[in-house]
C-alpha cells in the first residue's frame, strides 16, 4: 500500500512539477521578422539577378537589373534633340544680333535723313521709307525673339522627357530597400519582370520581434521599453534566455488567436504586444517564444 502511495505521490509530484513549469512564463507567442516584398518596378527581361535565398544584402546595394535598351535610346534621342535645338537657338542668335545691327544703322539713316529734310536736302518720301524700313525690321525682330523664346521652352520640354528617361532607366534597376536576409526568390536570370510583380523578399533577421498576447488582468503591468526575460527551447527540457524590450501594445483588445488551442482560452479577450529580440543567430521566424515581463 506505501508502495503504490508513493508511486502516486511522484506521479503527483511530477504532474504539478510539469503543470508549473509550462505555466511559469507570462505569455507566450511566435517570433516574426519585418519582411519587405520587393516588386519589379519595370517591365522586361531580367538582364541579371546576383542575390541568392539565405544571402545576406545591404541597403541600397543594387542586386538585378531589368533590360534598360528602350529607355537608354529613348535618353540618346532625346539628347540628340536638345543639342539639335540648341544649334538651332544659336542661329538664331546670331541671325537677331544682325538685324539688330541693321537696325542700328537704319535709324542713323533715319536721324541724318531728318537733318537733311530740316535743309531741304531730303524728300519726305525719303523720311518715310526709313521710318518704314525701320518698323519692318522691328518686326523681324519681335519675330526672331519670340521664336527664340518658343526654343527654349522646347529644349526645357526636351530636358523634361530626358529626365523621366533617366528616372524609367533607374527604376530598371532592383535595389534593396533594407539591409538583411533573402528569405525568398521569385524570379531568375533571363525570365520577364513586369511593373508589382515580386521579385524577392528580404527581412532583417538581426532584430525581430515576439508577438504575444495578454489578458486585460495583465495589460496594466506592461509599459513601453519595458525589459522582458525571453524563453526560447534549447532542448526538451532545457531553454534559452533572451532579453527583449516591449515595443509595441495593442489599444484593443481581439479573441485568442486559433494558435492558442484550448476552447477555454480561445473565447478569451486578448491583447497583441511586440517584444522586440536581439537576435543572436538562435532565433528563427515562426519559433515559438515565452515572455516573462520584468
Amino acid at each position: 500500500m506505501n508502495r503504490y502511495f508513493l508511486l502516486f505521490s511522484i506521479i503527483f509530484l511530477v504532474i504539478t512539477g510539469c503543470h508549473h513549469k509550462e505555466e511559469k512564463s507570462d505569455a507566450y507567442g511566435n517570433f516574426e521578422a519585418d519582411e519587405v516584398m520587393v516588386a519589379a518596378e519595370s517591365n522586361g527581361k531580367i538582364l541579371y539577378l546576383s542575390m541568392a535565398e539565405g544571402s545576406s544584402i545591404e541597403k541600397g546595394a543594387v542586386v538585378g537589373l531589368v533590360d534598360t535598351i528602350d529607355f537608354y535610346l529613348q535618353k540618346l534621342q532625346l539628347i540628340n534633340s536638345i543639342e539639335s535645338v540648341k544649334i538651332s537657338k544659336q542661329s538664331l542668335a546670331s541671325e537677331i544680333a544682325i538685324l539688330e545691327q541693321q537696325r542700328d544703322n537704319l535709324r542713323k539713316e533715319y536721324h541724318r535723313l531728318e537733318k537733311m529734310f530740316a535743309d531741304g536736302a531730303a524728300t519726305q518720301k525719303q523720311i518715310d521709307e526709313a521710318n518704314g524700313g525701320l518698323s519692318l525690321i522691328d518686326k523681324q525682330i519681335l519675330a526672331a525673339s519670340s521664336k527664340y523664346n518658343s526654343i527654349d521652352s522646347e529644349i526645357e520640354a526636351y530636358q523634361i522627357s530626358l529626365r523621366q528617361a533617366e528616372v524609367a532607366i533607374s527604376r530598371c534597376k532592383i535595389v534593396a530597400p533594407v539591409s538583411g536576409t533573402v528569405l525568398s526568390k521569385y524570379l531568375h536570370e533571363g525570365e520577364f519582370a513586369a511593373v508589382g510583380r515580386p521579385v524577392f523578399k528580404v527581412a532583417d533577421l538581426s532584430n525581430m520581434y515576439l508577438r504575444v498576447y495578454v489578458s486585460g488582468d495583465q495589460l496594466p503591468h506592461i509599459k513601453l521599453g519595458q525589459s522582458v526575460d525571453i524563453m526560447i527551447d534549447n532542448t526538451k527540457s532545457t531553454n534559452s534566455k533572451l532579453s527583449g524590450i516591449v515595443s509595441w501594445i495593442s489599444e484593443e483588445a481581439i479573441f485568442t488567436p486559433k494558435i492558442i488551442q484550448t476552447k477555454k482560452e480561445r473565447v478569451n479577450m486578448v491583447y497583441p504586444v511586440k517584444i522586440t529580440v536581439k537576435n543572436n543567430g538562435e532565433i528563427k521566424a515562426g519559433m515559438p517564444g515565452e515572455a516573462n515581463f520584468i
